[in-house]
């Protein structure tokens, strides 16, 4: 482990600990670095996927974690959906935005947010990195698509000033992202830096308008985005611009919450500017918090980045009354959640119906002439595959398969990817009758062709497609989800069979 002279109680030394929001590994006990370093000024933790196995021991690893500082920020990327930290094994027990926004009922939204910050408050959770407010502009976007309420503005605002309003009634903090918006781009930031190449006319009236809604539904915190738009800063991405965080979200849009960044292990940071020397830039900027742990989780990081904030306030990089406003925003944060999660504890259980009826409200079903009949026995489920969206990762289960074999025992099923799936399934199928299972199939001609051919030679295709849902509906029964979240799956297979 990286050591440093600095002494542990010491204001510059605290406030340096107090901007970070690192993650660690293990289910069952929290780490001692983590519960020392709590002891030093640490104000907040992050989970992943990697922390969680059921609900019950979420809420054992958060007690521990409380038992050290009943004020610490417990932070988790919890979006429902495809993104889901809390049911990362299972899938989600709610639709996620893109669903949500095609049903377009803001009480629906709202009652699905407030479900959600009570199921997260119960494991003793009280920051949520979401909702995601972007205005999905491009279709062919590889790393937002159903995580965005829709490509209307003003639809996105509405329903993201709903989901604020709905999970922060719970006691949870939302963190309204990824600002300034990350709806119109077609590379992903945990790769590199994306462009945002439009004018400020559009920004305002497009990408900015969730992000106003949000502020006004009263976010208590917004995540910065690691994308370069050059209306707003030539030189800077997001994450690391004063005229963004600073002259636009605090100066021009009036926000004064906590001001998070997206993870600062990702390429688009990280493999650019260097790991410490980007965060030391970002608190800089005008960001309060750093989202660290999604890839580094452990004590050695957190040590290298205290100290790279000290460094830069000797040298004078950073100015110390930047660090110590930033550290005191995450303070106020921490003090907002403790006592809004004490006073909404009576707030009751978690409503375990309302994720799949809001499911159920966003489906379409375009039904062919012929063949449309349900299916009635075992058939072949083929799954086309894309490369995982890193957000999303690779552990979450999706698709019908599992719904499916638990109506019709014997259900068979193969995931398939690249030139000539189609011909492999219709292989693998044989006499079943085919269910296809897809995710944006708009953006990979391979899955599109792969469909083509199971029509063309199968017309009875039962086709369910689990992303956005931009291509012309195909089969003899098409039925669009708008996410795969594991209700998502329910709801579809459902339809698939009649029910």
């Amino acid at each position: 482990m990286t050591t440093s002279t600095t002494h542990a109680g010491d204001t510059l030394t605290r406030n340096a600990l107090t901007v970070l929001q690192p993650g660690f590994d293990g289910t069952t006990a929290v780490p001692d670095w983590v519960r020392r370093r709590i002891g030093e000024g640490l104000a907040s933790v992050s989970l992943f996927g990697r922390n969680v196995r059921t609900a019950e021991q979420v809420t054992a690893l958060t007690a521990q974690l409380k038992a050290e500082r009943d004020d610490l920020l417990i932070a988790i990327d919890e979006e429902s959906g495809d993104v889901t930290r809390l049911e990362v094994r299972t899938g989600s027990s709610y639709p996620g935005n893109h669903a949500l926004g095609a049903v377009d009922d803001t009480d629906l939204t709202r009652e699905v947010a407030a479900d959600l910050g009570r199921r997260l408050a119960a494991c003793g959770i009280n920051f949520n990195w979401a909702p995601s407010a972007d205005v999905n502009a491009n279709p062919d976007n590889p790393v937002i698509g159903v995580r965005s309420f829709g490509s209307d503005p003003l639809l996105v605002a509405r329903h993201t000033a709903a989901y604020v309003e709905g999970l922060q009634s719970s006691g949870v903090a939302t963190s309204a992202k990824h600002f300034p918006g990350h709806g119109d781009t077609a590379v992903d930031s945990h790769h590199s830096v994306p462009l945002i190449d439009v004018g400020r006319d559009v920004l305002d009236s497009r990408d900015l308008a969730p992000f106003r809604a949000a502020i006004a539904a009263g976010t208590r915190a917004v995540m910065s985005a690691h994308v370069l738009a050059p209306a707003l800063d030539p030189d800077n991405p997001g994450t690391l611009s004063r005229r963004i965080l600073t002259d636009l979200l605090r100066g021009e849009l009036g926000y004064q919450g906590l001001i998070v960044t997206d993870g600062m292990d990702m390429h688009a940071i990280a493999g650019t500017y260097g790991f410490e020397r980007g965060c030391v830039l970002a608190i800089a900027a005008g960001a309060d918090a750093i989202c660290t742990g999604g890839g580094p989780s452990d004590e050695g990081t957190v040590v290298r980045l205290r100290d790279a904030f000290i460094e830069a306030v000797r040298t004078g990089e950073l100015s110390e009354e930047r660090l110590a406003d930033a550290a005191e925003r995450v303070r106020a944060l921490a003090s907002w959640a403790s006592v809004s999660g004490a006073a909404s504890r009576s707030g009751g259980a978690p409503d375990t119906e309302i994720g799949l009826v809001a499911a159920r409200r966003a489906l379409t079903v375009t039904r062919g002439e012929t063949y449309a009949a349900p299916v009635t026995e075992a058939p072949y489920v083929a799954t086309f595959s894309p490369l995982p969206n890193i957000a999303v990762g690779d552990e979450t289960p999706w698709g019908v398969t599992a719904e499916l074999t638990a109506t019709f025992p014997g259900t068979e099923s193969g995931t398939f990817s690249g030139d000539g799936a189609g011909a492999k399934a219709l292989a693998a199928a044989g006499e079943r009758r085919i269910v296809a299972v897809v995710r944006d199939a708009h953006r990979h001609t391979w899955m599109s062709d792969a469909l083509k051919t199971l029509v063309s030679a199968r017309p009875d295709t039962v086709v369910v497609e689990m992303g956005v849902p931009q291509s012309a509906p195909i089969g003899a029964l098409h039925i669009a989800t708008r996410g795969a979240a594991r209700v998502c799956g329910t709801a579809a297979a459902e339809i698939v069979t009649g029910g």
